[in-house]
């Protein structure tokens, strides 16, 4: 699934995967970049909160963005796929400045959202420009290839370490996957490549975001880590020779860690300290 079409002479919006557990009570960093970016205090975000089963999670970030000045916060839970068809809650995503995604069960996401009017509705204010962003599941949820689950606490990868289901499709350029060193995730983040290297995996860790603009440039916001990982020049894999519960051998894989301000261009796949780079005389 390649991501909508951008008009000729348009700009898609920025993508903003989050690793969870954002701050949330002090500066709240990364939720007042997506913020400035969504309009500032014109903004009118619309939360989809459908991943979580926890009363209080749509009003929370309802809450928080209001308290950084949007002009209108519109929470969107879809219990049903009917849901997901009605017309009012489509226009809400047609008119909104920015989408945010909270965390939860990633196959409810794509169970109930995907393939409906709403799912191709957040695709196509993508494309128009539009940001957008999610956490933890919220952050699975958008490339084209979602992590749906699989073994963690585990840095090797095997065949069944991972399962895969298809996401929103705002890029195929990145397989992203979330709470990432918190929860030792290395493994099944490696399975997901092996399985397909053209895509580049990132590896968000807990109060982080990868801020991934219409140019296809990450930029890393946040107290924690980005895992780079580009398998495009992968040597050899042994997914297809061995059993589901036997470690795969990957060979050529290069791996980046980037923090707060480094970068790393998905078109060169090159990365960049940013301004961690020390100053030349």
């Amino acid at each position: 699934m390649s991501p909508s079409r951008v008009r000729e002479g348009g700009q898609r919006g920025w993508i903003v995967p989050i690793g969870g557990a954002e701050d949330k009570d002090n500066g709240k960093e990364i939720l007042r970049r997506f913020f400035d970016l969504c309009g500032g205090r014109g903004a009118e975000i619309a939360v989809i909160p459908t991943a979580s089963q926890r009363n209080g999670t749509g009003s929370r970030y309802e809450h928080l963005f209001g308290e950084l000045g949007a002009a209108k916060v519109s929470v969107l839970d879809f219990d049903t796929r009917r849901d997901a068809q009605e017309r009012n809650r489509i226009s809400r995503i047609e008119h909104a400045s920015g989408i945010f995604i909270t965390g939860g069960n990633q196959l409810r996401l794509s169970t109930i959202l995907g393939g409906t009017p709403i799912a191709q509705a957040i695709r196509a204010r993508s494309a128009e420009g539009v940001p957008v962003g999610g956490t933890s599941a919220g952050a699975s949820i958008l490339s084209e290839h979602m992590i749906a689950g699989g073994a963690s606490d585990n840095p090797t990868p095997h065949a069944d370490g991972v399962r895969l289901a298809p996401g929103l499709g705002l890029t195929n350029r990145v397989v992203i996957d979330q709470h990432f060193r918190q929860r030792d995730r290395l493994g099944r983040l490696l399975a997901a490549l092996a399985y397909n290297p053209f895509a580049i995996g990132l590896g968000v860790d807990e109060d982080t975001a990868a801020f991934i603009s219409p140019e296809n440039v990450i930029e890393v916001v946040g107290s924690g880590s980005l895992t780079v990982i580009d398998a495009d020049d992968l040597q050899f894999s042994s997914m297809a020779q061995h059993d589901d519960d036997e470690p795969v051998c990957m060979l050529g894989v290069r791996l980046h860690v980037l923090t707060a301000g480094a970068t790393f261009n998905l078109m060169t796949r090159s990365a960049a300290a940013g301004a961690l780079a020390p100053v030349k005389d």
